[in-house]
């Protein structure tokens, strides 16, 4: 047990202490970097169901979905395993709604990453319990982005910046929205 709480520790610090919230949502080669190096086998296990135990409590619920949710999209950027843990980490997400930890985690920026998996889900549903939780758990500028996935979500049924990486075939009017400022995120 005490290697895990280290292992949540570390994931958690990583993340919240020693990286800059400017870093969490830009293209860094170093930061991808840096990420993969320190965290690549703990994400594999994640990914693997080797740490679904660590979703039985808060903080270990949280470094789980960073590892599951965010690391993958560092670790593996512009490929089609960035996402390979959405769907691991969106149960864990609901967890922290239904059992209080997102109502009782003081600080912002883990509330919006324990949130995060809802806003990266290309179901409709998901992204329409998201948006009021956003709203209330985070800042101003993140709900908006939780209303721009819900707004692409509701339009398309999907993120059509996905569709390359994961062999769809793009829409027209997927693509012509491709070409537009600010499409991507």
């Amino acid at each position: 047990m005490d290697g895990e709480r280290r292992q949540t520790s570390e994931v958690l610090d990583f993340w919240f202490v020693r990286s800059q919230p400017r870093q969490w949502f830009v293209k860094d080669p170093a930061f991808d970097a840096l990420t993969r190096e320190r965290f690549l086998g703990l994400t594999r296990r994640a990914l693997s169901g080797e740490l679904d135990a660590w979703g039985t409590e808060a903080a270990g619920g949280l470094a789980l979905v960073l590892l599951l949710d965010q690391f993958p999209r560092q670790i593996w950027r512009d490929t089609a395993m960035a996402f390979a843990g959405d769907s691991r980490a969106l149960p864990l997400s609901l967890r922290a709604v239904e059992r209080g930890w997102l109502e009782a985690e003081p600080e912002q920026a883990r509330r919006q990453f324990w949130l995060m998996p809802l806003m990266h889900s290309e179901d409709l549903a998901v992204q329409e319990v998201a948006l009021p939780l956003f709203e209330r758990f985070s800042d101003p500028r993140t709900a908006d982005f939780a209303r721009r996935h819900r707004d692409v979500i509701a339009r398309f049924g999907r993120f059509p910046h996905r569709d390359a990486l994961l062999g769809r075939v793009s829409s027209a009017e997927e693509l012509a929205f491709l070409q537009t400022p600010g499409s991507r995120f």
